[in-house]
């Protein structure tokens, strides 16, 4: 297991109402995989700790995008109280099968649901980085629009990245599909693709399986769940 390092907050961004992006400076980094996560512990001042596991958002350095939970014990803290030159540890990376390298010659579908855009948005910005030509498409699944994190990256152009936009709850005004669940006619027709499927159990299962039902091989379908938060 890789050893507790001491990261200290640089930079925040809000990316809705209640998902911020954190950046860390994290001496001895030994760098990572787009789809690998880290853990993080907070300890207060009479020794309690908690930990936590966060996607990482980018190919490159340590960044984090948390979604906050009510009543939870670390996301509040992360999301509205952290500053920049504040510290805590985490530990990292961890993680070897649910990631994209730039070398993989098929073409990508992602399935986001929620927070599960966060390894998978990390997947996108390792192909750009990286300046390869792998076909990738994005199926996101979100409540409303004002819960899309990514919002202006993801809208503007990409080449060889389609972006398709699902919402369960409310759909802005003008937007081509109406609001509800994610089904196979969001997903197909996408020939042989490596998929990696990222959000809350219920959707996880639900999407890998209209996966399964159009055709794709399950060994190919990677997904990663996280417990009751998200959409």
């Amino acid at each position: 297991m890789t050893r507790w390092r001491v990261a200290r907050l640089v930079k925040v961004r809000d990316e809705n109402p209640s998902a911020r992006t954190l950046v860390f400076d994290v001496p001895g980094w030994p760098g990572h995989l787009a789809g690998q996560h880290v853990d993080v512990k907070l300890t207060a001042e009479d020794g309690y700790s908690a930990r936590r596991s966060y996607s990482l958002a980018g190919p490159e350095g340590v960044e984090l995008t948390v979604q906050r939970v009510p009543d939870g014990e670390v996301s509040p803290y992360l999301t509205l109280d952290m500053e920049p030159g504040d510290e805590l540890e985490l530990r990292g990376p961890v993680g070897g099968w649910f990631v994209w390298r730039p070398d993989g010659p098929a073409p990508v579908l992602l399935v986001a649901g929620g927070a599960g855009i966060v390894p998978l948005m990390a997947m996108i910005r390792a192909r750009r980085a990286a300046g390869a030509d792998t076909p990738f498409r994005l199926v996101y699944a979100v409540r409303s629009p004002e819960r899309l994190c990514y919002a202006d990256e993801l809208l503007r152009p990409d080449p060889g990245v389609s972006v398709s936009l699902a919402y369960t709850r409310r759909a802005p005004e003008g937007h081509p599909r109406p609001p509800g669940r994610l089904t196979a006619a969001d997903l197909g027709p996408y020939g042989e693709a490596d998929c990696f499927v990222c959000g809350p159990t219920g959707f996880v299962e639900a999407a890998a399986a209209l996966l399964v039902g159009l055709g794709h091989d399950p060994a190919r379908i990677k997904t990663e769940r996280f417990g009751p938060t998200g959409d």
